[in-house]
């Protein structure tokens, strides 16, 4: 009998490990292991885990939209500022496609994130999945649509590359939120930098990657930058409080029409210009000039993605310098024709994707003269789109200069979030007095971008002291300690404006008084559209020395004085004709200038021989694909396939 009931004893399973102190009949009666075992499969049982558990496998890598959908799906955009995608979607909709720009994410969109998404995300993944998903609940939810006609109608187009962060996994983080949220096989349209935007082509393809396509999108996106930049320099100084957004609201909508309907987008630029006239504005404020720097998502949100910085900046008594997107794809062009020149000796060994395997001297040379003439027409073009609109006077950065300042602290070939250009413009504008104050703004833990804020420049305020540089971070739920450093910053930045003013009344030998009789004899220097010349940071000084001597002379005495200058000017342009002479001779005959005459040559041969659109295609469509998509930065992918080489420029 003992021995049957130690025999019942030991084979009983428990369900839990043995108390301390409690009764044991010999040493044997208890098998660690055993109990451990046990104890873990009834800790299993409990909690529902006996099953068999199978990983999710994202089966959604190359989702297609064919011809035949093209009518009912809806493709979904988001992700620039407000007016770039509202105009892309007037642009992309001209084409014949259906287009849905759902607006920008919001609080509520960052809570879906944080809800449906990993942990560990940066800021701009899930306020961009998470408003994507929240858009596809209230869709759901309130709009009474299913799931099924959803998954069916609907596609989030965005694009993908590569990049220094974790952004190769986004795009499985959106799937992944989708899936959880209840809209597993969703569609996320995928185009990879390393593939090529000329990939999705073919018969049965319903989005046609077609020279039309990028025309419309970088129309749609540098009308968004004038429009932008022109809004932040008139708004800090209007009279009547949202006046400038009413104005910035009916030109989207005059632009948005001439871009659906394909019709003269200059001439809607110059009605566009009419809305902006009519804002009356005080020119005479004393604003701190503001540049906005730092991660791109971040730096160009304008909603509670950065707790919307550039309305709390003008609330602060600030005038806002922002970052264009053209000034991205300028960044992208220098990068292009560097990299180029820095590799140009490793043809034979160099078959990345941005190799120059197959090229010889020549090809490369004609690169290199691809890379110039598009700076050049990229600049023209910006221009031409600026002065109908009223942008008078705007200048896009000099990249080579940028470039050269900063490469003593950061080095050029650093490609991580912005490369060297936080570290260069901080210099400019310290430099030639382009802003009171420079704000970096990036997402919490944002390595490329921290460890240049937080790092480089404080080694560049060091050396260029009086320079105001502030550092910021956003999370979605730290907005009050956002504030408060910004104000630190920002009270410093007014004193120095209002100095700077103070000061140009002083030197210029005028009063206030004075300056605003004239401004009302004469309102073309008072009209919104005006910008005075740049001499110091602030616009209110800056016009202050511009009219200063209209009021102090008369017009002989000004016209004495322009002649005077421009005698002096003379005299000083024929002494300086041999040192001109010399350095003119050496220049044409340096060779590095032979050989790029050599390049535009042959590359003007080429344009010549009807050879423009071969040589082009491949820059536009990567220049739309870095300025709409690329600048998402919620999603990149990297591509290792054999067939991943992407045509770039001249290739």
């Amino acid at each position: 009998m003992q021995h049957t009931s130690t025999t019942s004893t030991t084979t009983t399973q428990k369900t839990r490990l043995p108390l301390v102190g409690e009764a044991r009949s010999t040493k044997t009666d208890v098998d660690i292991e055993a109990e451990l075992r046990a104890f873990e499969e009834a800790e299993r049982e409990r909690l529902g885990l006996k099953s068999e558990r199978r990983q999710w496998v994202d089966n959604m890598l190359k989702p297609k939209m064919t011809k035949k959908e093209r009518d009912n799906v809806t493709l979904l955009i988001s992700g620039l500022t407000a007016a770039q995608d509202f105009l892309c979607e007037g642009a992309l909709k001209g084409l014949g496609y259906n287009v849905h720009y759902f607006g920008m994410s919001d609080n509520a969109g960052l809570q879906t994130g944080k809800e449906f998404g990993n942990r560990g995300q940066c800021n701009p993944t899930y306020f961009t999945v998470g408003g994507l998903v929240k858009y596809l609940i209230d869709l759901r939810d309130k709009q009474g649509m299913s799931t099924e006609d959803i998954i069916k109608n609907y596609v989030f187009l965005t694009a993908g590359a590569c990049g220094p962060c974790r952004f190769g996994m986004y795009v499985t983080e959106y799937r992944k939120a989708l899936r959880d949220a209840g809209f597993d096989g969703f569609r996320v349209m995928l185009f990879q930098q390393t593939g090529g935007l000329s990939q999705a082509t073919g018969d049965d393809v319903g989005l046609e990657m077609n020279p039309a396509f990028f025309i419309a999108i970088i129309k749609a996106i540098v009308c968004g930058d004038t429009l932008n930049a022109l809004g932040y320099r008139i708004r800090p100084y209007e009279v009547e409080p949202g006046a400038t957004n009413r104005a910035m609201e009916s030109a989207k909508r005059i632009l948005y029409k001439a871009l659906y309907e394909q019709t003269n987008v200059f001439r809607a630029l110059y009605e566009a210009r009419k809305e902006f006239e009519g804002v009356k504005v005080d020119k005479l404020r004393p604003k701190a000039k503001t540049s906005i720097i730092g991660e791109f998502w971040a730096m160009t949100t304008e909603g509670d993605g950065n707790y919307a910085l550039q309305r709390f900046l003008e609330s602060e008594g600030g005038e806002n310098d922002i970052q264009l997107t053209t000034a991205w794809l300028l960044y992208n062009i220098w990068e292009c024709a560097r990299d180029t020149r820095e590799r140009r000796d490793l043809r034979g060994a160099d078959e990345g994707n941005y190799g120059l395997a197959g090229l010889d001297e020549f090809g490369v040379a004609k690169r290199l003269a691809t890379m110039r003439l598009a700076e050049g027409a990229l600049r023209v073009g910006f221009q031409a789109f600026a002065l109908p609109l009223g942008l008078l006077d705007y200048h896009l950065p000099d990249m080579e200069l940028v470039a050269e300042v900063a490469k003593d602290y950061y080095s050029n070939d650093l490609r991580g979030g912005e490369g060297h250009m936080e570290v260069g413009k901080l210099i400019v504008n310290a430099v030639k007095s382009k802003a009171h104050v420079t704000v970096s703004v990036k997402p919490f833990g944002c390595m490329p971008s921290s460890g240049v804020s937080d790092g480089v420049q404080s080694l560049i305020t060091s050396r260029y002291p009086g320079t105001i540089f502030c550092a910021v971070e956003t999370s979605g739920d730290g907005a009050t300690n956002f504030y408060s450093r910004i104000q630190m910053y920002m009270f410093k930045a007014r004193i120095l404006a209002e100095q700077e003013l103070t000061r140009a009344y002083e030197e210029a030998g005028v009063t206030e008084a004075e300056v605003r009789a004239f401004l009302t004899r004469n309102p073309k220097y008072a009209s919104p559209l005006h910008h005075a010349p740049h001499r110091v940071a602030g616009s209110a000084a800056n016009l202050v020395y511009e009219v200063a001597p209209l009021i102090k002379q008369t017009a002989a005495e000004r016209a004495a004085g322009k002649a005077k200058a421009a005698a002096g000017a003379l005299r000083d342009a024929v002494k300086a004709v041999p040192a001109k002479a010399k350095a003119a001779k050496e220049f044409l005959t340096d060779p590095e200038t032979l050989a790029r005459a050599r390049e535009d040559v042959a590359l003007i041969r080429d344009i010549v021989g009807g050879k423009a659109a071969e040589r082009f295609s491949p820059l536009v469509k990567r220049l739309a694909g870095k300025a709409y998509f690329e600048n998402n930065p919620e999603v990149r992918h990297v591509s290792h396939g054999a067939n991943s080489v992407e045509p770039i420029a001249a290739e």
